[in-house]
């Protein structure tokens, strides 16, 4: 107990400069890999509290590496800032309200995950100087979350190959150990290529790429009855041929996410989406080829860290909310609907109540809500470290993610008490593996069982690099 005091006491001392952090993120919300003056911030808190720094990890320019200690357990500490397309909003308003310019928002929070984590392994460094112990912390800035798969690429180059615990967290409704439950996926770009022609006066000499693209659509939806039920396909036009339809397109693109629970699920749903794409273009006499943009892997979990997270969590309590904290989250969830609300407790495995703004309690661990049917680059981490992730109650009961309501709170003073609260719960799990190392040993030996019968295999493909113009503005 007096060591989880200690490193509470820490992460409060210190908080008030990753506050700052977290806000001077926001308002640079930039897209996967291109979070540079993103990770130029993070590179001055680092340098700052002297971490010894490896930038470009990963041959990304946009992830970086900060190493604290000496000898000892390895600790990694991850954190996030890129943001998302369309979702700028001004701050502190229950209104939709966008900020004129680019339109990004930071509308799933990391702009308050790697600002949290940072001040998690920062408060580590100085617990570990203070009290003479061995060990290393590490914070790892990850940028390309949203649909970019950093971590997978950095986990196939070896970044955590000498990590012994990883822990991260993410924004959410309430506080809680994070359920290790997610989709594998990945992004694969098919395009057709046909022939151009006047769709008037020739149309028979045309071969349409987009009408390759349409039967490739309805061939996935009649796939859908005969797919697992917890399986996800979705798609968006990148290039439709052109503006103009009395061309008949010669040339169109489509970008397909395919979901599943875990990677044998995945590469399988791959083939049969693969063999529709085919299909459509024999159909239309074009041609297609594709382009794997991104892929990760299902979240593993990790039992002995779960537990040690739940104890810290339990014994800190619920995060310190105030009434105005309370009244403007009461305000957000007049924006929202009743079955939003009720949806954020069902998902947490907990009863539905009503008229309660923002989390007021802990989440029991053996808790089960609903299946998670998202994705994270974390899973990749997972299959090669014992991994745990908090759940960090930084907005109101029922807001969606990827949501300009989501966005309006990143900033508030809600958001900032939630982002400390959940630095000490992961501060909290770091001193409790570097204070016994039977902790380590069982994490590891439950990840060995995990894998035994199934042991990690990257899902990227070996030739693809890390798409570091993915995001550009």
């Amino acid at each position: 107990m007096q060591n989880t005091e200690e490193i509470w006491r820490l992460v409060d001392e210190r908080q008030q400069p990753f506050i700052e952090l977290s806000d001077t993120v926001w308002g640079m919300p930039e897209l996967a890999y291109n979070e540079h003056r993103s990770v130029a911030e993070h590179k001055k808190v680092l340098e700052a509290h002297d971490f010894r720094i490896t930038e470009n990890v990963a041959g990304i320019p946009t992830a970086i590496m900060g190493e604290a200690g000496e000898e000892g357990p390895v600790i990694a500490i991850l954190g996030e800032y890129d943001a998302l397309p369309g979702l700028s909003q001004e701050a502190g308003v229950a209104e939709h309200r966008p900020i004129p310019g680019a339109g990004h928002g930071h509308g799933c929070g990391h702009n308050l995950l790697g600002a949290g984590a940072l001040l998690a392994a920062t408060a580590v460094k100085d617990y570990l100087e203070q009290n003479g112990i061995k060990g290393r912390v590490r914070y790892y800035g990850c940028p390309a979350e949203e649909g970019g798969a950093a971590k997978a690429f950095m986990v196939r180059d070896g970044a955590f190959k000498d990590v012994d615990i990883a822990i991260s967290w993410h924004p959410a409704p309430f506080a809680a150990v994070n359920e290790a439950n997610s989709l594998a996926n990945t992004r694969i770009d098919f395009t057709f290529v046909g022939r151009s022609s006047h769709a008037a006066a020739a149309p028979h000499l045309g071969r349409s790429a987009l009408d390759a693209i349409e039967l490739m659509n309805v061939g996935v939806n009649y796939m859908r009855e005969h797919m697992p039920s917890d399986a996800r396909i979705h798609y968006a036009y990148l290039d439709a041929g052109g503006i103009a339809p009395n061309v008949v397109q010669g040339k169109a693109t489509v970008r397909y996410l395919i979901r599943a629970t875990d990677l044998p699920g995945l590469r399988g749903l791959m083939e049969r989406v693969r063999k529709i794409a085919d299909g459509a273009a024999l159909m239309t006499e074009t041609s297609v080829t594709t382009k794997t943009v991104s892929a990760v892997s299902n979240l593993l979990g990790n039992s002995p860290l779960e537990r040690a997270m739940q104890n810290n969590i339990e014994r800190l309590g619920p995060p310190p909310f105030d009434d105005e904290d309370r009244a403007f989250a009461a305000e957000i969830q007049k924006t929202l609907t009743p079955e939003d609300i009720a949806s954020a407790f069902k998902r947490m495995g907990v009863p539905v109540r009503r008229g309660v703004p923002l989390a007021d309690q802990i989440i029991p661990l053996e808790a089960k809500g609903a299946a998670m049917v998202g994705s994270t680059d974390v899973g990749d981490v997972s299959w090669v470290v014992p991994t745990v992730q908090a759940r960090g109650a930084t907005y109101a009961i029922g807001t969606p993610g990827h949501s300009w309501q989501l966005t309006a709170q990143g900033k508030s003073p809600l958001a900032h008490k939630g982002m400390v609260h959940v630095a000490k719960i992961m501060a909290g799990v770091a001193v409790d593996a570097l204070r016994d190392p039977r902790l380590i040993e069982a994490a590891k030996a439950d990840l060995a069982e995990r894998t035994a019968a199934d042991p990690y295999v990257c899902p990227l493909p070996d030739d693809l690099t890390p798409p570091i113009h993915m995001g550009k503005n």
